[in-house]
């Protein structure tokens, strides 16, 4: 898609329900014309994971998703041998009579014994939007194996050879900063960092992805996240958690954010028993 300014990729974003500010849209658009990674860190619900879902769908791509986790290696990012099928392939290329072994082995290594994970499937897939999410829950050893992947786009199998992206897919790295993440992968990406949304902004994204909320509540339900933000919690609600507040309080029928309706939904934007106890405690739904 030739998308000719951030201006452009904002009315886009728009039409599908993302509410992207200049800052985000002009890192998008450099990286999609530029193609380079998409590097975006910020606290978790802002929105990071949500974007590529919907860049997916602008560029009308398939959504190619690795989450990271601690532990993750290589093979399971890459691919790896289905054996079941390749076992059953001996078995039957001995019950036909087969015994020459270089043909075998030739044969159980082909391309449709390979089952492609994440990272090749995005190779291989054109085009593709490729999420690489909350790679900061990751090794150090993974970072640096697909620092090398993201550098050429280009994955060596020694039994087939190298394969390599005709059209590197729109990669979006995501990141929530439980850890630091080397900059050699920074560096190697475009960098945002990912605030979360303005009142007015917060308002406009309630009233676009929850159309029975009245404004009246989502300005309401806004309000109430900022003073959740700035008091000390464990993990302050983001746009995803208030989005879950909205709909829990408009499927009980609620037409405003009075304290009791407030109370009895705040497990939709705080997931720490601390946190409950804290704004409770503290009285910080009720308005001023």
């Amino acid at each position: 898609m030739d998308i000719e300014s951030p201006e452009k990729l904002i009315e886009l974003l728009d039409r599908h329900a993302y509410l992207a500010d200049d800052g985000l849209a002009t890192a998008v658009f450099l990286a999609l014309r530029m193609r380079r990674p998409l590097f975006l860190e910020g606290e978790a619900g802002v929105g990071k994971t949500e974007l590529a879902k919907t860049l997916a769908g602008l560029l009308g791509a398939p959504l190619i998703r690795l989450q990271c986790y601690e532990g993750l290696d290589a093979a399971q990012a890459l691919y790896d041998w289905d054996f079941a099928r390749q076992l059953l392939h001996l078995k039957a290329a001995e019950a036909a009579g087969v015994t020459d072994p270089r043909r075998l082995e030739g044969e159980i290594y082909e391309r449709r014994f390979l089952l492609a994970r994440p990272l090749l499937k995005a190779l291989e897939t054109q085009p593709s939007v490729l999420l690489v999410d909350e790679i900061d829950r990751a090794d150090d050893e993974f970072e640096a194996f697909l620092l090398e992947v993201l550098s050429d786009f280009t994955i060596s199998i020694p039994e087939l050879g190298t394969i390599r992206a005709e059209t590197p897919p729109v990669v979006v790295v995501t990141s929530n900063r439980t850890r630091e993440v080397h900059d050699a992968l920074k560096r190697r990406c475009l960098y945002h960092w990912l605030e979360h949304p303005s009142f007015d902004r917060e308002v406009a994204i309630l009233l676009r992805r929850q159309p029975a909320c009245t404004e009246a509540l989502a300005r309401q339900v806004a309000e109430a996240a900022e003073r959740l933000r700035r008091a000390d919690l464990v993990k302050p609600p983001g746009i995803a958690e208030t989005l879950d507040w909205t709909e829990a309080l408009l499927t009980l029928g609620a037409q405003e954010l009075d304290p009791d309706r407030a109370a009895a939904t705040l497990g939709a934007a705080l997931k720490y028993r601390e946190d409950v106890e804290h704004v409770l405690g503290n009285g910080l739904l009720r308005r001023d």
